[in-house]
C-alpha cells in the first residue's frame, strides 16, 4: 500500500509544479548556447595570448 500512496503523492506535487512553456525552454537553450560560444571563444583568445607570451619567455631564455 505505501507505493501505491508514494505514486500518488509524487503526481500530486508534480501538478503543482508551474512547467516552462515551450517558448521559455527554447529561450534557455538558446542563451546556453550563445553563452558557451562566448565563453569558448574567451577562453581560446586568453589561451593565444598566453601561448604567445611563454614561447617569447622560452625564446628568449634559450
Amino acid at each position: 500500500m505505501k507505493p501505491f500512496k508514494f505514486i500518488q503523492e509524487v503526481r500530486r506535487e508534480g501538478s503543482k509544479v508551474t512547467w516552462p512553456t515551450s517558448r521559455e525552454t527554447l529561450t534557455g537553450s538558446v542563451m546556453v548556447v550563445v553563452i558557451t560560444a562566448f565563453a569558448a571563444v574567451f577562453f581560446l583568445i586568453i589561451d593565444q595570448i598566453f601561448s604567445f607570451g611563454l614561447d617569447r619567455l622560452i625564446g628568449i631564455a634559450v
